[in-house]
């Protein structure tokens, strides 16, 4: 697995990276994805560090709490031959989600939480996961810069923001990695959001590059998933309507597929690898069988005739979270 590096201050990762929350589910949806297995989730961990996707995305709401624990245990013993990326940033009780805090006595709380779930003495990338409004983003990097300057940290990130919000804090410090969605169906992270980021020399980090299993070309039609799946109760994009025009994203992206032998969802993995060696996605999955799948999307070269067709799919029907969750996302 090749390497690319994420920000100007010597952050270098696997150019395809493993997203962990599937494994857990999210506060309040503990089997958002379907039911979890301990088991295979550990199994598909080794693996990864095995064949070189070996920058691990993690959370503190995943589960809550028993994401990092799992990712703990399944790297102990494998720390050095790691990137653990983990985020903070909800206002959590009882393992529900009560909104967002990025207090500086959050950050130093939740810093501890994470390095002891993860049995690790420091997070090489740290996130807060949604902004807080009512919290100067100065003050939240302020104090997350604090933890780097106590070694607990190694670098920072931030999560679905906008410009201003990238500028205010990388003056306060250098921010590494931008983590937002950004697939062939999600393309809003695109214009002033990347040319920012490549101006500050930020890296853009996506997650659901595979637009929550429908770009891999194997996702049932929304109505036979189990009742609980987060995409069959909330996702807009999977609701009937938008559902239906949305096959055509993927009958586009599974016939560039057929003619590289390869699948609709290695096909989408590269086609972000191609907007620039600044992106890496960490598509998520909880088998080995689809993390091996994802990881040979490295290896994927694209035409031009490929990329142009693919620039030219409009991205997905509906919005991409519901109006409440909408509202957490700066842009």
């Amino acid at each position: 697995m090749r390497l690319r590096k994420l920000g100007t201050q010597g952050l270098e990762v696997s150019a395809i990276g493993l997203g962990a929350m599937g494994m857990s589910g999210v506060a309040g949806m503990a089997n958002m994805y379907g039911a979890v297995d301990d088991a295979e989730a550990i199994a598909t961990l080794h693996r990864a560090i095995d064949i070189g996707v070996t920058f691990i995305d993690t959370a503190e709401v995943y589960g809550p709490y028993t994401n990092e624990s799992l990712v703990g245990r399944a790297l102990a013993g494998r720390r050095e031959r790691a990137i653990i990326a983990t985020k903070f940033g909800f206002r959590l009780d009882g393992g529900k989600r009560l909104g967002v805090d990025g207090s500086p006595a959050n950050v130093r709380r939740a810093i501890d939480g994470s390095l002891e779930r993860l049995g690790v003495d420091h997070i090489d990338l740290w996130y807060q996961h949604r902004r807080d409004r009512d919290v100067p983003i100065e003050d939240t990097v302020g104090a997350m810069a604090e933890q780097v300057r106590a070694g607990k940290v190694r670098f920072l990130g931030l999560s679905e923001v906008g410009v201003e919000t990238l500028r205010r804090a990388h003056a306060v410090h250098p921010i590494s990695a931008l983590q937002s969605e950004y697939s062939l169906w999600e393309r809003n992270v695109e214009g002033d959001v990347l040319e920012t980021c490549r101006a500050l020399g930020i890296g853009v980090v996506p997650y659901s590059p595979l637009g929550r299993g429908f770009l891999g070309g194997r996702l049932p039609d929304p109505a036979t998933l189990p009742p609980e799946d987060y995409r069959r109760k909330f996702d807009p994009r999977f609701q009937p309507d938008n559902y239906a025009r949305n096959l055509a994203i993927l009958q586009e992206v599974e016939r560039i597929a057929a003619g590289h032998g390869a699948t609709a969802a290695q096909v989408a993995l590269a086609w972000l690898l191609h907007q620039g060696d600044d992106i890496v996605p960490i598509p998520g999955t909880k088998r080995r069988q689809y993390l091996e799948e994802n990881a040979a999307a490295a290896d994927l070269a694209l035409t031009a005739q490929d990329l142009a067709a693919l620039k030219a799919l409009q991205g997905a029907a509906g919005p991409r979270y519901s109006e409440t969750a909408m509202a957490s996302i700066e842009r």
